[in-house]
C-alpha cells in the first residue's frame, strides 16, 4: 500500500484501536479473499466472505463520501461509488455459488 493515509482516514472513528490497524487488516483481508476467490477449492467460502466484507467496508465509504467537502470532485466520485457496490456483493456472493 503505497498511500494508506487516504484509508485511515476513512476509518469509523467507533472502531476501536487504531485506523492504520484497521487500513492494513481490510488490504490483508482482500488480498486473502483475492487469492480465496482464485483456487477453485476455496472459491465458494471465499465469494461469501468477500461478500460480507464488502459490506462490512460500506461504512467506510459513506464516511468518505459524506467527509468530502461538499460540490467537491471527491464527494461526487465517492457518492457515485456507494450503488455501484452492489453489482460487486453481487458478484462476489455469486463467485461463490
Amino acid at each position: 500500500m503505497a498511500r494508506p493515509g487516504g484509508f485511515d482516514a476513512i476509518v469509523p472513528r467507533s472502531l476501536p484501536g487504531r485506523p492504520r490497524t484497521w487500513t492494513l487488516a481490510s488490504g490483508l483481508a482482500e488480498l486473502a479473499l483475492a487469492a480465496g476467490l482464485a483456487v477453485p477449492a476455496t472459491r465458494r467460502a471465499a465469494g461469501g466472505a468477500a461478500a460480507v466484507f464488502l459490506l462490512a467496508v460500506w461504512p467506510a465509504n459513506v464516511k468518505m463520501a459524506l467527509d468530502s467537502p461538499p460540490g467537491s470532485r471527491r464527494r461526487a466520485l465517492a457518492l457515485a461509488r456507494l450503488p455501484l457496490q452492489l453489482p460487486l456483493v453481487r458478484a462476489a456472493w455469486r463467485a461463490g455459488r
